[in-house]
């Protein structure tokens, strides 16, 4: 692994997998976002022959004015950012492993312990039956179950088939180190990425576990423009629109108890936080 030239400072981990835990693109874009924004530095990569079969995950080549360039192979790429405030973030992203997903794990699990991390942070995106129009649910699960509780985060329900997501987040608890999944739902009907609204829901419960401003660029008139297109989209097909609205309206329903408790407190201390900020 890369020497750093200084010591991490509390660091965090936040990691995301492109693939089947990548619904839209929005966790790995959410992971891209922050390293663009936070000038992230390389520090490592794990070795691609161990984890790809590379007639699954292809590795890409490159040819520029008839020269081929350096074959570009799949691999996840550990990177660090200094967050406001002087606390550090080790961002990972990389395709979701093809083999050896426990090895997979524990490697990953040894470079965080070599840099000092004591909470991992891991983003999803799946496919729901979610109105576009609506705030992006996302839900997830921690270890330990009372770091989700205190923040508030809706506890998922789901028991079958998992990624790999799944897999770092049992490796890291069983460890002993804080681990906190989350997933955003992403409307299955408009499923092409990117979808910057989902992108924007992971980013905002990013925040809340590393307690820190995350800054947000373009992210939110993209989400207000993809919002604008999808319907205009459903307006132009009957069928789909009376689809939405029925997703709409069991949505609705679903959360009328909640509408003035938790939910509406949690974003109003983001409202707050932002303002103190700015």
């Amino acid at each position: 692994m890369t020497k750093l030239t200084r010591d991490l400072v509390d660091p965090v981990l936040v990691a995301a997998f492109e693939g089947w835990n990548d619904a839209g693109e929005a966790a790995s874009l959410a992971v891209e976002h922050l390293a663009r924004e936070w000038d992230a530095q390389e520090l490592c990569s794990m070795a691609p022959d161990d984890y790809y079969d590379f007639q699954v995950t292809r590795p890409r080549l490159t040819v520029v004015d008839g020269q081929v360039g350096p074959v570009e192979w799949p691999t996840t790429r550990v990177r660090v950012a200094r967050m406001p405030g002087g606390r550090d973030v080790v961002l990972v992203t990389g395709p979701e492993p093809n083999m050896r997903w426990r090895s997979y794990a524990a490697d990953l699990l040894s470079i965080a312990r070599e840099l000092g991390v004591r909470r991992a942070v891991l983003l999803g995106s799946l496919l729901a039956d979610a109105p576009h129009t609506r705030p992006i649910p996302v839900t997830g699960m921690a270890s330990p179950r009372e770091l989700g509780a205190e923040m508030g985060l809706d506890a998922t329900t789901y028991s079958g088939p998992t990624g790999v997501v799944g897999v770092v987040h049992e490796a890291f608890s069983a460890a002993g180190t804080e681990a906190v999944s989350l997933w955003a739902a992403i409307p299955h009907y408009v499923a092409q990425p990117p979808c910057p609204k989902a992108t924007l829901a992971l980013l905002a419960w990013v925040e809340d576990f590393l307690d820190v401003k995350v800054p947000l660029g373009s992210l939110p008139d993209d989400a207000v423009s993809w919002e604008a297109g999808v319907n205009d989209l459903t307006a132009e097909d009957e069928d789909i629109a009376s689809y939405v609205r029925g997703l709409e309206e069991a949505k609705d329903t679903a959360e009328l108890p909640e509408a003035s408790g938790d939910a509406i407190a949690r974003e109003f201390e983001r409202y707050l936080r932002r303002r103190d900020d700015d």
